[in-house]
């Protein structure tokens, strides 16, 4: 049914029917991907029904822990949901292109705002909504009817996360600029879609309770009328997933009061803060003087610097690349522990990271170039660019790993060296694959170089994978007690690496 022009039903269905072309629905190239989907989620039904035919009734006493469990799962997907709505949120708010169209044409505001938020709202649980149809739908063909409330359960908290995720997106608008807006959310979007990763490894990294005072304490807050004891209304979402009439008529009344605030409180702003992002020009600032102490300086030290000073000057890059430390955070706190039975583990996680950082960063220095003419026009010597474009590569990787290494080393003179030798050949290694197969591809495309050269990425993993395995591997080896087995197999990652190294070095003019 067509909506009246002008509607908002009418531009949900131009976003759905943009959607819809978007993901190969009528582009000949990838018309295969649709169907494709469709026999897949026809597939998970299949396996849905071979799992839960045989699954026996939940009993009833087991209910109010099903409850529990339904909730925590909730939190941890909304993470995820808040994370992939300020994402949507971004894109609504400055990637789309059509925000000029729209504010020019004589559509309310209020229609633009609710669809634009509707669409978020189906974007962030379209991928939930679809892993969880299989398993919903063949409930109910087995006679579970209340399994429906999952579909409700599932939209309303998407409702709500990404309401709340247009809200921080506009407020940030208001505090700190359009301009910043955009990487700030970036960088809170990926927080919050590690923070799960960063809590599970909580009680690993701190060890500030024994499990035994943890235990004592849960048990007081599970114990009849606790904050968290099963009847507790914290636990409402769960009982509403689980069927629960009440709590599911109540998350549905919060999702729909959260949604109708927003568009209602928000949509004036919201139509300010869009033309703040597409209209705000930024000041010149006038041309700095130049110095007499800027000239004669070395040519490494001049490409470093203005290797570092591209890169600075583009936060929302800066802000991509640095979060891959995130994961840094546990792998720190577990070195600083010193315990020589997680050495390996600790040696081979450096080593991706710090592998995964310098490829990255080499990726941008070496593919991105912005005036590669220029360079090659320059009276400079090639090979001297290359090896500082290496080092702006290599140098900031290898200052963050100082500190691990450095405790390493004090703690054990053998694991450390080890370590020390696994982390810089990763790198190394990392920044020879980039700079020999990298191709020329303008900073925007820095999400999607996985795509754009596989070769690359493949060789990038190879090489990390392998030197990572050797250092777990000679780490083992060193330790007390241990076989000659982790040495002979040290021998094989470590040929897996320089195989790495030889393929990208052997393709290399292919690569461009």
């Amino acid at each position: 049914m067509r909506g009246r022009p002008g509607s908002a039903w009418w531009l949900l269905q131009h976003e759905l029917r943009m959607f819809w072309f978007n993901n190969g629905g009528r582009s000949k190239k990838r018309s295969w991907v649709p169907p494709l989907l469709a026999i897949g989620w026809l597939a998970l039904h299949g396996m849905a029904f071979s799992i839960l035919h045989t699954m026996p009734a939940l009993p009833e006493d087991a209910l109010a822990i099903a409850a529990m469990a339904a909730t925590a799962l909730m939190v941890v997907l909304g993470t995820f949901m808040f994370s992939s709505g300020l994402k949507a949120s971004v894109d609504s708010l400055f990637e789309r292109g059509d925000v000029d169209l729209l504010l020019s044409s004589p559509l309310p505001s209020r229609s633009i705002f609710t669809v634009r938020l509707g669409a978020v709202t189906l974007g962030v649980a379209s991928v939930y909504l679809a892993l969880a149809g299989p398993v919903i739908n063949v409930g109910v063909f087995l006679g579970h009817v209340s399994w429906l409330a999952v579909y409700a359960v599932i939209l309303a908290w998407a409702t709500i996360c990404s309401a709340l995720a247009m809200l921080l997106t506009l407020l940030l608008v208001r505090l700190i600029g359009a301009r910043k807006t955009r990487v700030v959310a970036q960088v809170i979007s990926a927080i919050a879609g590690a923070l799960i990763f960063l809590l599970a490894q909580a009680q690993n990294i701190f060890q500030l309770y024994s499990a035994e005072s943890i235990q004592g304490a849960t048990q007081d807050l599970l114990a009849p009328g606790g904050v968290l004891s099963p009847d507790s209304v914290v636990w409402s979402a769960g009982r509403a997933a689980l069927g629960g009439m009440v709590p599911l008529l109540a998350l549905v009344a919060i999702a729909v009061a959260v949604f109708l605030f927003t568009v209602h409180f928000t949509h004036h702003f919201f139509v300010h803060g869009l033309q703040q992002s597409v209209s705000k020009v930024r000041a010149q600032r006038p041309p700095a003087t130049v110095r007499d102490g800027q000239f004669g300086r070395h040519l490494l030290e001049v490409v470093l610097r203005k290797e570092w000073k591209l890169i600075a000057r583009d936060p929302h890059l800066v802000s991509q690349v640095l979060l891959q430390l995130l994961y840094l955070l546990p792998l720190g706190f577990v070195v600083l522990r010193s315990e020589q039975q997680i050495a390996p583990g600790i040696a081979a996680g450096l080593a991706i990271i710090a592998a995964s950082l310098t490829a990255s960063l080499t990726w941008i220095i070496v593919a991105a170039e912005d005036a590669p003419d220029l360079l090659q026009a320059s009276p400079a010597a090639a090979r001297t660019i290359r090896l500082a474009k290496l080092g702006a590569a290599l140098i900031p990787p290898l200052a963050l790993m100082i500190v691990p290494l450095a405790w390493a080393l004090a703690q054990h003179l053998v694991t450390g060296l080890l370590m020390c030798f696994t982390v810089v050949a990763a790198c190394a290694g990392a920044a020879l694959t980039g700079l020999w197969q990298g191709r020329p591809a303008p900073r925007g495309q820095f999400k999607t170089r996985g795509k754009t050269q596989l070769l690359a990425t493949l060789l990038e993993m190879m090489g990390s994978a392998g030197w990572a395995g050797t250092g777990f591997l000679l780490i083992r080896a060193a330790a007390p007690g241990q076989n000659a087995y982790d040495a002979r197999w040290a021998g094989i990652t470590l040929a897996v690496a320089l195989l790495a190294l030889l393929l990208a070095w052997g393709t290399r003019h292919r690569a461009g």
